[in-house]
C-alpha cells in the first residue's frame, strides 16, 4: 500500500473511533462526594469514587484536586500522583490494570455484608 494511503486510512479510522468514543472535555474532585468528575464530548458527565481507581486508593483532596486532560482526550492524569486512567476503560467500569484488580478483588474484606462487587459503582449523567 502507498504510504500516502496508509496516512489517509489511519486518519479515517481515528475519525470513527473519535465518532464512536466520548472524550474527556473537564474533569475535576468533588470532595463533598468523594468522586472524579468527567465532563465529557457527548454533553454527559460521568462520575467514579476516586478511591476504586488504581493509584488514588490513599489520595488526600488536595492529591485528587489537580487534574489534566491528555490533549487525546482518552486520559486523565493527576499530576501529584503521578497516575494515569484511561477514559474509555473508565467508561467500561476498568478501574486499573489486571493484575491490580486480580489482587483487589481477591484481598481479604473487613466487611461482613454482601460481597462486593467486582466492578465498582458508577455514576453517568444523562
Amino acid at each position: 500500500m502507498d504510504p500516502h494511503r496508509e496516512f489517509e486510512e489511519a486518519n479515517r479510522r481515528a475519525r470513527e473511533f473519535d465518532a464512536k468514543h466520548p472524550k474527556a472535555v473537564s474533569a475535576r474532585y468533588d470532595q463533598s462526594t468523594g468522586n472524579v468528575v468527567l465532563h465529557l464530548s457527548n454533553g454527559r458527565d460521568f462520575a467514579f469514587p476516586a478511591h476504586d481507581a488504581q493509584g488514588l486508593e490513599q489520595a488526600t483532596p488536595v492529591q485528587l484536586s489537580a487534574i489534566e486532560i491528555s490533549p487525546s482526550g482518552y486520559g486523565i492524569h493527576f499530576p501529584k500522583l503521578d497516575a494515569d486512567l484511561s477514559v474509555p476503560s473508565l467508561l467500561e467500569g476498568i478501574f486499573g490494570s489486571k493484575k491490580w484488580l486480580s489482587q483487589r478483588n481477591n484481598a481479604p474484606s473487613t466487611d461482613t455484608s454482601k460481597a462486593h462487587e467486582s466492578r465498582p459503582r458508577v455514576k453517568l449523567a444523562v
